[in-house]
């Protein structure tokens, strides 16, 4: 392997004047090392005896007392060593604020008596101790040796597929490899030794890390993992999975942090895609039967006819009717919906039709009714089958004019309304005993759309699981849950007679009952909990996938199983099954 050919750059720094400029001048007259390259600075402000001035001044060494410099002020990140010379008493030494190699020469103590001759003697010994230490550098290779292993260090940071940065307590940037510069677009010599928050617009970390907060900065201990919105210098918008953890240095003092991260901008739009075919508006699922129904409400949405939604309780059929008038051209106008099963007959009419003031008891002023409130819009009419005959007469009316009078009024008001109406009993049986008007029903039900139960397309059940785990986990402020096979197992055996709905209370239940990371069947509700298995029912998967095509997965997305389970093109409840048969958990 061939070695950096470079020059290395030293920096001297001490807190006395004297040593500061002996430094000075012995390396500019003396020093003769090949391949290093020398800097010197004072730092902060000591008071200089007059007899070591004077000392100073007879060897020749002139004093310029303007050059103070505080450790920000020097650029600490561009050399290779720091090197420095004065007392060693630790509440005297310069404290660094980094991680650089760092030596300490410690000078004689100045014995002067009064005379000025110990102070000469003094300063003659300490240019033939700083002589002695340089050569010891030279001769002994030391120095070479140890840029060589930093060298290498950095090729293999330099090396790896995540960004990686790291700055100082103080934000300031002191690494910076090649996949951050990849990465984000930026140069690494534009950063190093620049405040994180002043080079990236925005903030890199998003403006929520404890580094932005001085009070917390060097104190905080945990690693925070985030998804992070990030501009390139071309203003292109990237998304960036975070992880930030505090650097500490011996004495366990926070010193700086680390940053690693990488690009997922690409797996972001490819989630946003396989979402977007696997969703229309609120409603998941990727069950044949559900895609056909996604299929029909895109061919639904743009016409004006009404529509009638069949389905059990709890199925989602007002997410269906949304969904349906999200995609017409109705989706900028209202979507006002009433359950007509809930109210009585006399409070159902005014709220359809509004009132005027004094049409009855209570009736203080005008109000309009959902009618006129969804103008252009679309009006939802839930269990529509509870409507009284009366009730049927005045709505059939409404359909067929577009036209009503409030409740108590003489006004007539015209709307232009798109119905969709929803039930869940058999109207067509309803109409042959005489429950149901027929001509209502043939107003209402232009278009027909059955929405089947979810015991009807088992291929929902791990899609909704997925859902409604990240779903629950974001409203309480939770880590996401994960299920043992048993419980899938038992949530794909289960009837859900209550459909949909019933599966969100199940996973908001199991929050509750489960503190682990891991649901178990104790952690069900009792009804699903004494399901008896399917017969023939597996309890791994069919093995399409093996454990090393599994591992890979989990080792690219970091232990995400969300993400793992994306690569492996599987849902993550399959993913468990693979996880629990190859004992990965």
């Amino acid at each position: 392997m061939t070695e950096p050919n470079q020059t290395y750059q030293i920096l001297f720094l001490s807190n006395s004047k004297w040593a500061y400029h002996l430094i000075t001048e012995h390396l500019a007259r003396e020093a003769q090392i090949d391949d290093v390259s020398f800097t010197s600075a004072s730092i902060g402000s000591k008071s200089i005896q007059r007899k070591v001035l004077n000392a100073l001044e007879n060897n020749g060494i002139s004093l310029d007392l303007s050059r103070q410099l505080t450790v920000d002020e020097v650029e600490l990140f561009k050399f290779d060593l720091i090197i420095t010379i004065g007392d060693s008493n630790p509440e005297q030494m310069i404290q660094l604020p980094a991680m650089l190699p760092h030596f300490h020469w410690e000078m004689i103590e100045n014995k002067a008596n009064g005379t000025g001759q110990r102070t000469d003697q003094f300063v003659k010994d300490a240019r033939r101790i700083l002589s002695k230490n340089l050569e010891k550098i030279q001769d002994s290779e030391l120095l070479h040796s140890m840029f060589v292993v930093r060298h290498r260090l950095r090729l293999i940071l330099d090396n790896l597929l995540d960004g990686v940065m790291a700055h100082t307590s103080n934000r300031t940037i002191f690494f910076f490899n090649k996949a951050a510069e990849k990465i984000t677009g930026y140069r690494r010599e534009d950063l190093l030794g620049k405040d994180c928050h002043k080079v990236f617009p925005g903030r890199f970390c998003g403006g929520d890390c404890n580094f932005c907060d001085a009070d917390t900065r060097l104190s905080y201990k945990i690693v925070e993992e985030k998804r992070v919105k990030f501009r390139d210098p071309q203003h292109r918008e990237k998304t960036l999975q975070m992880s930030t953890m505090p650097m500490s240095d011996e004495q366990g003092r926070n010193i700086g942090a680390l940053l690693s991260f990488k690009d997922d901008t690409e797996l972001e739009k490819l989630k946003k895609r396989l979402k977007h075919h696997h969703s229309l508006g609120r409603m998941v699922g990727k069950d044949p039967k559900t895609l056909r129904i996604f299929d029909q409400i895109r061919e639904m949405g743009p016409t004006q006819a009404s529509i009638l939604i069949e389905g059990e309780s709890g199925t989602g059929k007002e997410l269906v009717a949304n969904a349906i008038h999200q995609t017409s051209s109705r989706n900028k106008k209202p979507f006002v919906a009433v359950n007509c099963g809930a109210l009585p007959e006399g409070v159902l009419e005014s709220e359809l039709f509004g009132h005027v003031k004094g049409a009855f008891t209570g009736a203080i002023q005008d109000k309009k009714g959902r009618f006129e409130l969804a103008h252009r819009g679309t009006l939802f009419l839930d269990e529509v089958a509870e409507l009284s005959q009366a009730m049927q007469v005045k709505l059939l009316r409404v359909l067929q004019e577009q036209t009503f009078e409030r409740v108590g009024g003489e006004k007539t008001i015209k709307v232009d309304v798109r119905i969709i109406s929803a039930t869940n009993q058999d109207l067509k049986q309803m109409m042959k005993e005489r429950k149901f008007r027929r001509d209502l029903y043939y107003r209402l039900c232009v278009i027909p759309i059955h929405i089947p139960a979810l015991r009807e397309r088992p291929l929902d059940i791990p899609i909704l699981l997925d859902h409604y785990l990240d779903a629950v986990a974001a409203e309480i402020k939770r880590p996401v849950l994960e299920l043992s096979n048993e419980v899938i197992d038992l949530f794909s055996s289960y009837a859900w007679p209550g459909n949909v709905r019933e599966l969100r209370n199940a996973i908001e239940y199991i929050y509750v009952k489960c503190r682990n990371t891991v649901v178990k069947d104790e952690h069900l509700p009792p009804e699903i909990n004494k399901t008896p298995l399917k017969p023939g029912k597996k309890p791994g998967p069919s093995l399409k996938l093996n454990k090393e095509q599994v591992l890979v997965a989990l080792s690219q997305s970091k232990g995400n199983r969300k993400q793992a389970a994306g690569l492996l093109k599987i849902g993550r409840a399959t993913l468990y099954r693979y996880l629990n048969h190859f004992d990965l958990q």
